[in-house]
């Protein structure tokens, strides 16, 4: 083997349960880690906190099953987002101590061990200074899955001696050219989940990226055709020929067979740190007052916008975090219909504190403005012959919205719901539609296509009566006690020359304190306007007109 190919001596840091980490370190609300927690894909566990292991919940259980071992347990989605939002500060950390780490995956890390080494005066003392600077930030509190170190001949090696280190002694050491023996015992199925350190420029930059399912799912093909060829360990793997691997499995069984074998040829890179592009503005005193808090930002605004621009990126998405005297917080993220410019972040600072409802309860200290999300500069540059339509509509929107404020300027989404009333949900402009009711789940007794085009925000009080001025009710079984001849709205009576319905509207029929029964009826005036009533026990409402 030459010098090319020859292992590069590696530290692989592995968090257990990273994705039930992620939860007690991301997020306002996070959850605490000693609870029975399970992270679940594809309806199967794919980590647990330590209270949910102790009751019998493991790795690879169907949801059901684990909920059947441990009632309490407290379901979570898998997030690749939060998993490796939550592991970026911490290889930040990692980084103040040794430079040079790669993510491989949220939770699992790896770096050259040499130069650590040699500055703490060991490989141990390399592994136990990381771990302790992990600690320091709360990485490794009780409840947590832990950190463990591995150090080996290439990170293959590495990674299988982290995962068998112990909780008494979270370092497990393979000494130099021992990576085969200590291979040997293990089962063929660690080939299943090995680790591709292949790095992509999205690893590269510090972003990550997921181990493809394409292939993990090759990997498990070959492991399960070896275990049915009776090759159980590594080490009865790397005593077959390469000549034969390579005939019978492929180049990614030959892949396999060197790493099984302790010849891991694959180098660490280490990943780009992304530049630091949040700013963040002091205030002593802190000020009271809005336009003064906006004033002061704004040398730090343009930084944060020349920043950005400096990487040929835009913000797309902002957050805004306000810090009060008393330790109070307000945190908010707001969207832009293209991207903000300097005027536009100030703007959505100034409309923050106007809208904190009371959180602010004393001066800000503090303000910090960062990237949620950002993209490619030359998406958002203005075309050849001039911007259009549509670009035009936005600015002349922003402009007067930057007059009147945040809620200056709305524009109407489509929601859920029954009643035609609450699906109109009206947006700030720019903003993200935030519906209370999705659209697209069943509603059953909602009014089908084609819409009336005058809804009333708050249903109008009518009166329906027959051709002898008696009033007009519907009884439990749908059926009318006269036929509507008038109604009457606005103070004018209405003749009703066509009337359909009715269509009953039921709601919450399980809860007597919110159940709702209703009928609805199409009817035509004689002008000719339709009309949509509502009868509810008796009392008649308009709640549409179809113009």
């Amino acid at each position: 083997m030459d010098a090319a190919t020859l292992p590069v001596r590696s530290l692989v840091l592995w968090f257990a349960d990273w994705p039930v980490t992620a939860l007690a370190l991301d997020g306002p609300d996070p959850l605490n880690p000693q609870r029975p927690i399970a992270v679940v894909e594809n309806n199967a566990v794919i980590a647990c906190s330590a209270a949910a292991r102790a009751e019998g919940v493991r790795r690879g259980q169907r949801r059901r099953d684990a909920q059947a071992r441990c009632p309490r347990l407290v379901i979570v989605p898998s997030d690749a987002t939060r998993d490796y939002r939550a592991f970026s500060p911490v290889v930040a950390g990692l980084e103040e101590r040794a430079p040079g780490v790669q993510i491989i995956r949220p939770g699992l890390c790896a770096l050259r061990v040499r130069g650590p080494a040699r500055y703490y005066g060991g490989e141990r003392e390399a592994a136990m200074t990381l771990m302790a600077a992990l600690r320091d930030r709360g990485v490794a509190q009780k409840g947590m899955g832990g950190v463990r170190a591995g150090i080996a001949d290439g990170p293959f090696t590495a990674e299988q001696a982290a995962r068998l280190a112990g909780e008494h002694d979270p370092v497990c050491i393979v000494a130099e050219g021992e990576s085969a023996a200590f291979l040997a015992p293990l089962p063929v199925a660690v080939l299943g989940v090995a680790s591709d350190l292949s790095v992509s420029a999205a690893t590269s930059n510090g972003r990550g990226r997921a181990r493809t399912p394409a292939r993990t799912e090759a990997k498990s093909d070959l492991v399960s055709l070896l275990a049915r060829l009776g090759v159980h360990t590594l080490g009865q793997f790397a005593a077959m020929s390469d000549e034969r691997v390579r005939e019978r499995f492929g180049d990614r069984g030959v892949r396999l067979h060197a790493l099984a074998g302790g010849r891991d040829s694959r180098t660490i890179e280490p990943r780009v740190p992304p530049p630091e592009l949040q700013r963040e503005v002091a205030f002593e005193p802190p000020l009271d007052i809005a336009e003064q808090v906006a004033f002061g930002i704004r040398v730090a605004v343009d930084e944060f916008i020349a920043g950005i621009g400096a990487v040929d990126l835009v913000c797309t998405e902002l957050r805004v975090e306000l810090v009060g005297d008393r330790g109070e917080r307000s945190e908010r993220v707001w969207l832009h219909p293209t991207s903000f410019d300097a005027a536009a972040v100030v703007d959505r600072v100034r409309w923050q504190l106007g809208e904190d409802d009371g959180r602010m309860r004393s001066g800000v200290a503090l303000v910090r403005i960062s990237p949620e999300a950002v993209d490619a500069a030359h998406h958002h540059r203005p075309a050849i012959f001039g911007s259009g339509p549509e670009e035009r509509v936005h600015h002349a929107l922003s402009r007067v919205q930057a007059m009147l404020g945040h809620q200056g300027v709305l524009t109407p989404e489509v929601g859920g719901g029954r009643w035609l009333a609450e699906r109109q949900v009206l947006v700030p402009w720019g903003d993200r539609a935030v519906v209370a009711k999705e659209r697209a789940r069943p509603w059953p007794g909602s009014l089908p296509d084609p819409l009336p085009t005058t809804v009333f925000s708050a249903q109008e009080a009518v009166d329906v009566a027959s051709l002898g001025g008696f009033a007009v009710d519907v009884d439990d079984r749908g059926m009318l006690s006269a036929v509507p001849a008038r109604f009457t709205h606005g103070g004018r009576t209405r003749a009703i020359v066509e009337w359909a319905g009715p269509w009953p509207v039921i709601e919450r029929g399980w809860d007597a304190a919110r159940a709702r029964r209703a009928h609805r009826f199409q009817i035509v005036d004689a002008d000719g306007v339709a009309w949509l009533l509502v009868c509810d026990h008796g009392a008649w409402l308009a709640e549409a007109r179809y113009d």
